[in-house]
């Protein structure tokens, strides 16, 4: 079981994976539609953070630094529609420890990134 928490601002994704991550494996699962509420209430103890690049607000790039600063234990899995090699190296960069495409080919691919992540 691992503390996780999701980053999007379309509600289905985090329904879905909210969903997927709580039944299928029992982890304990918090979303957040708002990356800057996020920012503010994320429990220290959380383990894997999963971000959207793309939100309104801030996009997730902007917001990966400052929650690496404030939460440096925390693993974080880039997820992005629009990936380019640029956004990937900056990911990378700026601490994100992995990166998934959305649309998700499975549900399972979230269990590999977060056993990755972990390991």
């Amino acid at each position: 079981m691992a503390k996780i928490v999701i980053i999007d601002d379309e509600k289905e994704i985090l329904g879905m994976m909210e969903r997927y991550l709580t039944r299928e494996n029992k982890n304990e699962v918090k979303t957040f539609s708002n990356p800057l509420n996020a920012l503010s209430s994320l429990d220290p103890s959380t383990q894997v953070v999963f971000l959207d690049v793309m939100m309104p607000e801030i996009n997730g790039l902007e917001l990966l630094p400052k929650l690496v600063e404030k939460y440096p234990k925390v693993k974080v899995i880039m997820m992005t529609a629009y990936s380019t090699l640029d956004k990937v190296l900056v990911a990378h960069r700026n601490g994100a420890t992995n990166y998934i495409m959305k649309p998700f080919e499975s549900l399972a691919q979230l269990d590999k990134k977060i056993s990755e992540a972990l390991s």
